[in-house]
């Protein structure tokens, strides 16, 4: 079959008139000469052609046949009965998805630009004080049959259905939770119990939906008393500075009072049982000194007495003659020497 010589298209515009026609009525000598039977089989060849589809590495796919789900396939190329009798219904299963709540990105940026949603980020408190709070929701589909067919038919809406699942968890945990603890130490446990809640209400719907992560953005009073609320805040830091201040100086000062009064104790203790033995050791020995006194009376004096005297005797400025020695000296007394001695004790 020719469709004219390769000068047709520079040819006058009759000529290419003419040239449209001589190609139609070849088109259908064509036609007439391979018969119907032959086109058919094309027609039917392209039609069960049509049923071959591809999945991509991202994705699965469930197969509908009249509506119903029969199968589902994975990625690569798969083969379904052509439409209207089945259809594929792909869905990527290992994106990861996000929600926000509570406020909304106008532009990415750089600088990004929010927008805030009150009615979804004002939440109550369990000690009746109100939290503006903003967080978000990433979360996939389940990456198994059964989750991939509850996430294409159980739910009209999986989208929306999160978000009033998440804004509904997040309302019951904070109204579980006192304001302090939302604005503070507490934000990891609100959002891990937040995501469990979440969690078991997709379940419970059957929304086909794990949630990967629950994660507080912003969380502040509302902005007409965020200054009173900032206030408190630092007051209570103020306290707890004071307090850990004071414990500080408690700790050092105790240690030494005690050290102190456990030294002053063991130095009593030391001086009360140094009494106690020199008491008991004058006392052993009196009593030594009068059992020697009982077996020799006479003996015992003497030497009493004597002792005394060499102790008395000691430290007196005396010289000791015999009696016979005595009379046989002239006394002299040097008085000067007295004066001195008298002056020197004075001083």
């Amino acid at each position: 079959m020719t469709f004219g010589n390769g000068n047709w298209p520079n040819r006058s515009s009759d000529d290419a008139v003419e040239g449209l026609r001589e190609f139609g009525r070849q088109w259908r000598g064509f036609a007439e000469g391979i018969g119907p039977g032959l086109i058919l089989l094309i027609l039917l060849v392209a039609y069960l052609a049509s049923g071959i589809f591809i999945v991509a590495p991202d994705e699965r796919a469930v197969v509908l046949r009249f509506g119903k789900a029969v199968r589902d396939a994975g990625p690569g190329p798969h083969y379904r009965l052509p439409a209207p009798i089945e259809r594929e219904l792909k869905v990527q299963v290992t994106k990861i998805r996000k929600e926000e709540i509570g406020f909304q990105t106008i532009s990415a940026g750089p600088p990004p630009r929010y927008r805030q949603v009150p009615q979804e980020a004002l939440m109550l408190t369990g000690d009746n004080n109100i939290v503006d709070l903003d967080f978000i929701v990433q979360y996939r589909v389940k990456q198994t049959p059964e989750g991939l067919a509850d996430f294409l038919f159980n739910v009209s809406d999986p989208r929306q259905a999160l978000r009033d699942a998440a804004e509904a968890a997040m309302r019951e945990v904070i109204g579980a939770s006192k304001i302090d603890e939302a604005l503070t130490e507490g934000k990891e446990r609100i959002q891990q119990s937040a995501q469990e809640s979440l969690q078991a209400i997709l379940d419970q719907y059957g929304a086909g939906i794990d949630v990967v992560i629950v994660k507080l953005q912003d969380v502040e009073p509302p902005g007409d008393v965020i200054d009173a609320f900032k206030d408190v805040i630092s007051a209570e830091q103020d306290k707890e500075r004071l307090i850990n201040e004071a414990r500080g100086y408690a700790n050092d000062i105790l240690p030494k009072a005690r050290g102190q009064a456990a030294q002053v104790l063991n130095e009593a203790e030391a001086y009360a049982q140094a009494i106690v033995s020199e008491a008991e050791g004058s006392a052993d020995r009196f009593v030594a000194v009068y059992e020697e006194y009982a077996k020799a009376k006479d003996v015992t004096k003497r030497r009493l007495y004597l002792e005394t005297m060499t102790r008395v005797l000691a430290r007196a400025d005396k010289i000791i003659l015999d009696r016979g020695v005595g009379d046989q000296t002239v006394p002299y007394l040097s008085l000067d020497a007295l004066r001195g001695g008298k002056a020197a004790a004075g001083q």
